[in-house]
């Protein structure tokens, strides 16, 4: 069985052979110095060589990420993360010496005296943190970068807004459109079959900013239902500036959706299981559709707007030009 989808915008465990040392975000960050190794000649019976940062010190050698306590050493002095420590089976990834259980106690000190910027200074991130505070403005930064949004694939690419878009029209080559009103027609012979269920994304540019809409079809509980939503290319708090309605009918009947736009930090699988946005159910969309009810032809149609506030305080909205 086939299905044909229209869209119409209006113009408006590790071994200790395979320790690696990955560098995050790699397509969107400035490259810098490897900063890996932590060997006997950055600890040497306790000194520390002037030419090694107290920062190369508390970079992990296993996953190059920060180390918090508690901190490991071998016998030699060579320090690892905890997390890392079970998986190289307790065998320093320097050394090759047993681990044991020493706490290197003096970096954990030092770690307690330094203030950090966050990880994503280079996406923007102005903020300076204490080293034991950094981790927790990490994972709210709202620098920090986004998910691919896209709902067809385990898709694994992160990035920037600007490189996110383009990765969706290359990548996934999925429809970009201009304007804040839209016009879908999603046509599928079997509307019954959503074994391998249909996901439709289109990315509408709007206001200077960039939302994704989604149509899909899958089983809630025995039924197939068929669901759109918007969802936002931004943070939760600039997505509250929009709002947006979907529309579907036919035979002299419709269905409204009306509601703010959910961040691509909420995955799409979150928003969908909400059930935040228009839900159709199979017999609704096969009334819809008219004819024999064999086969579903639905339209949905929908805009975006920012509110407003006049001169007077009240909100009007604004549709883009």
């Amino acid at each position: 069985m086939e299905s044909s989808i229209e869209c119409i915008s209006s113009i408006d465990g590790i071994e200790e052979d395979e320790i690696s040392h990955p560098h995050p975000f790699s397509q969107f960050s400035s490259p810098k110095p490897s900063q890996n190794t932590v060997n006997n000649s950055n600890l040497n019976g306790g000194v520390i060589n002037p030419a090694t940062s107290v920062h190369e010190l508390l970079e992990c050698p296993v996953c190059t990420n920060s180390m918090y306590p508690p901190i490991h050493q071998c016998h030699n002095g060579h320090t690892l993360c905890s997390t890392c420590k079970a998986r190289v089976h307790n065998r320093c990834p320097t050394c090759r010496q047993e681990l044991g259980d020493i706490r290197c106690l003096a970096l954990e000190k030092v770690a307690e005296s330094l203030e950090l910027p966050c990880k994503y200074c280079s996406l923007g991130c102005p903020e300076i943190f204490p080293y034991y505070s950094k981790l927790k403005h990490e994972a709210v930064c709202n620098f920090r970068p986004y998910n691919c949004p896209y709902a067809g694939s385990e898709c694994s690419a992160v990035g920037d807004i600007p490189y996110l878009v383009a990765h969706l029209r290359d990548d996934h080559k999925v429809d970009m459109h201009s304007g804040c009103t839209f016009n879908h027609r999603y046509v599928k012979s079997n509307p019954r079959d959503v074994e391998n269920a249909t996901w439709m994304l289109t990315v509408f540019h709007c206001f200077g900013q960039y939302f994704c809409l989604h149509f899909e079809a899958f089983q809630l509980g025995m039924a197939p239902v068929y669901m759109a939503f918007l969802r936002f290319m931004g943070d939760e708090m600039e997505a509250r500036n929009y709002t947006y309605s979907l529309e579907v009918g036919g035979n002299g009947r419709k269905l409204i959706w009306e509601g703010t736009p959910r961040s691509i930090r909420d995955s799409h699988r979150k928003v969908r299981d909400s059930h935040d946005g228009l839900v159709i159910q199979r017999n609704m969309a096969l009334f819809f559709s008219g004819g024999d009810r064999k086969e579903l032809k639905l339209r949905v149609t929908g805009r975006i707007w920012k509110e407003q506030q006049n001169p007077d305080g009240v909100c009007i909205p604004n549709l883009c030009s």
